[in-house]
């Protein structure tokens, strides 16, 4: 009865048994391979893999196969092919369960990792890339920049694919948009991608902030409003001083009083009482 309770104690704790979780934030920096465990675990190795430009097979790196640490250095895979362009994966081991393969990104640029800068406007993300790289001078325009894009928090499915910069617009604003951009030769990516790089879409900028519209329309009605008032105690407590300031000065002229100078030269009542002198008409001989 023994041997039949451990039996099954073993069958049900196999079969509860689920894989670890899998490392996160993997890159690469200057060829060493860095991550963060996902479990708290010591039982827990690692396993690094690679595929190479021409190649989708997965082949393990020989210094990363079930190790313990969190860090590998992969500068072997320069070899690997001309420009060294390879990717990488890495999957968590436990028991035999394997966690769900997560590939690899590079903080550092190179000939097989593109170059991202990142600026961020109202309702617009532009992604600046440089068309001077190895690729893009060995394969021409068979070689471009695939350009995943999405929310934060959210798997990076959508997709565009450009030889230079572009922008990325219709994205809703107040959001944070995020960014990874990897090489691709003939629609097939090549390389590791860019580590992923998130901006604030930013809102548009009204040209008055809710502070400065405030200031300008309390300050003017302030303003008649005191007027208004200042008005109305003048007209109110000081009406007879105004009056008496915007009377004109009132004087008679003093030719007016020597009017009874003009009784001495009485004036023709009409026409037919006008006085003429007589003038003599002289005929010349």
């Amino acid at each position: 009865m023994l041997v039949i309770a451990l039996c099954v104690q073993l069958v049900a704790r196999v079969l509860c048994e689920v894989p670890p979780a899998p490392p996160q934030n993997i890159h690469v920096d200057n060829w060493l391979l860095k991550w963060t465990p996902g479990t708290k675990d010591t039982d827990v190795t690692y396993t690094v893999k690679y595929s190479s430009f021409d190649s989708e097979k997965w082949m393990d790196v020989p210094a990363c196969v079930n190790i313990s640490s969190s860090s590998c250095d992969v500068t072997s895979l320069k070899a690997v092919d001309e420009l060294g362009c390879v990717k990488l994966h890495i999957q968590a081991e436990r028991r035999g369960l394997r966690s769900r393969p997560v590939e690899a990104c590079s903080n550092h640029t190179d000939s097989c990792t593109p170059e991202v800068v990142l600026t961020a406007q109202p309702g617009v993300l532009m992604v600046h890339l440089s068309s001077d790289n190895n690729l893009t001078r060995e394969h021409a325009d068979n070689a471009k920049h695939r350009v995943y894009y999405g929310k934060e928090g959210e798997r990076l499915k959508s997709y565009i694919d450009s030889v230079a910069s572009l922008p990325i617009d219709g994205l809703q604003e107040g959001d944070r948009y995020c960014v990874k951009v990897q090489y691709i030769y003939h629609s097939e990516p090549v390389g590791l991608p860019s580590c992923t790089q998130c901006e604030l879409i930013p809102e548009p900028k009204s040209e008055l902030s809710h502070a400065g519209i405030a200031v300008a329309v309390v300050v003017p009605v302030a303003c008649v409003f005191v007027l208004g008032l200042l008005m109305a105690y003048v007209l109110i407590f000081h009406c007879e001083e105004i009056k008496r300031l915007m009377q004109p000065p009132c004087q008679i002229p003093t030719e007016l009083f020597q009017f009874t100078s003009y009784q001495h030269h009485p004036v023709p009542t009409s026409p037919c009482e006008e006085q003429f002198d007589v003038i003599t008409c002289i005929t010349p001989e």
